[in-house]
């Protein structure tokens, strides 16, 4: 699919003069302010009244403040959703129509930076210096245009990729309470994907606390994903973030600016149980993949199952059976921790001899058995 053609920013073609440019979206006319209600804007048009979705910009404000409008009222007024903070705004304020939607800047020039809704960098580090822009309304790609062929996409993390692995191009849901491993997640996520894949990742913060941004930047930085000064334009990824305390039409919309700018114990922390795909299926992942990632869920599954048994009458009260299976399950559990081949030759037994200890937090089974005759080593000495 070729690229879209470079669309700059919306500018008044004929400054403020309330001038219509375009008489199909009104762009250039000019409307006043009729009421303030926290977020939410209205704005009469005497002539070239904007379709919804259109960005209109206040002029002789403080601060550049964009609106969208989200309604038509009639006789001429429209109701529109604010991007930024209303205060100071006042009846009777000017109000440019631009003629198209909030766009936000496409190219490499955004990597490594922080941006907030409408494209504008954050961060302090001079303006983004690029002249391609995109609406961050725009239609889906045509079908013919589209990728029907399923694909996995392989990150490296071996939980996700046995048992929920990824689809190329499709969407992935992280469900999970406070400080459980999220970001941690999706920090390796954007690492593995920049140096396995060479790909680039854009991170939208949306109704994040400005807290944690700003330790997600730092952390971006220490581990090399986000570079600074000279190398800057070697970053993986651009930020781009609506936070908490911003209106509510900045946290709406953030998701689609980074949308528009990406178009051009188990450590980490997944429930295997409870983590599902629907590339976890036979036609997709082959009859090996398949079979492991089942025999894997049986076997933590049954393990689950016999906890309340374990915390009650202790491991001695079970079966020979009950007991390799508790044993093959911590195992599998602790190497899930960070090929997934190594998955099932642990269900047919094959590692019973190493320590379970050995299995936590390692890459491939070399490393296990390295780990293994280390710690065999530290206890005969």
């Amino acid at each position: 699919m070729s690229p879209p053609a470079p669309t700059p920013p919306p500018k008044p073609a004929s400054g403020p003069s309330g001038k219509i440019t375009d008489e199909l979206t009104g762009a250039g006319a000019i409307g006043k302010v009729c009421q303030v209600i926290g977020a939410v804007v209205d704005v009469r048009f005497d002539e070239g009244l904007p379709p919804i979705l259109t960005a209109l910009e206040v002029l002789d404000n403080q601060i550049r403040l964009v609106l969208e409008v989200a309604q038509h009222l009639g006789e001429n007024m429209v109701r529109t959703i604010a991007m930024d903070g209303t205060e100071g705004l006042v009846r009777g304020q000017r109000v440019l129509n631009t003629g198209s939607p909030i766009t936000a800047p496409v190219s490499r020039a955004t990597l490594g930076r922080i941006m907030n809704v409408i494209g504008e960098p954050i961060d302090e580090k001079g303006d983004i210096k690029t002249s391609h822009f995109l609406p961050i309304h725009r239609e889906a790609p045509a079908f013919v245009e589209q990728a029907t062929e399923q694909q996995i996409l392989v990150t490296g993390i071996k939980v996700v990729d046995l048992l929920a692995p990824y689809q190329r191009g499709g969407k992935i849901g992280l469900f999970g309470g406070a400080s459980v491993g999220k970001t941690v997640l999706i920090m390796e996520l954007i690492n593995n994907v920049a140096k396995a894949h060479g790909g680039f990742s854009v991170f939208a913060g949306v109704g994040e606390r400005t807290r944690e941004d700003n330790d997600l930047y730092r952390e971006m930085i220490e581990s090399g994903v986000i570079k600074l000064g000279d190398k800057q334009g070697e970053s993986k990824c651009a930020l781009v973030y609506g936070q908490m305390n911003e209106p509510l039409g900045a946290r709406a919309r953030v998701g689609l600016t980074g949308l528009t700018i990406s178009e051009l114990g188990i450590y980490p922390a997944v429930d295997p149980l409870d983590s599902t795909s629907r590339m976890l299926s036979l036609h997709v992942l082959g009859e090996e993949h398949y079979n492991t990632a089942h025999g894997v869920q049986k076997v933590l599954q049954n393990y689950k199952n016999l906890q309340n048994t374990i915390a009650i009458l202790g491991m001695d009260e079970l079966s020979e059976d009950d007991k390799l299976t508790v044993a093959c399950a911590r195992k599998i559990q602790r190497f899930l921790s960070q090929p997934f081949h190594v998955a099932e030759g642990v269900l047919d037994g094959k590692y019973d001899d190493l320590p379970e200890q050995s299995f936590y937090m390692v890459g491939g089974i070399e490393e296990v058995i390295t780990k293994a005759e280390k710690i065999a080593k530290e206890a005969a000495a």
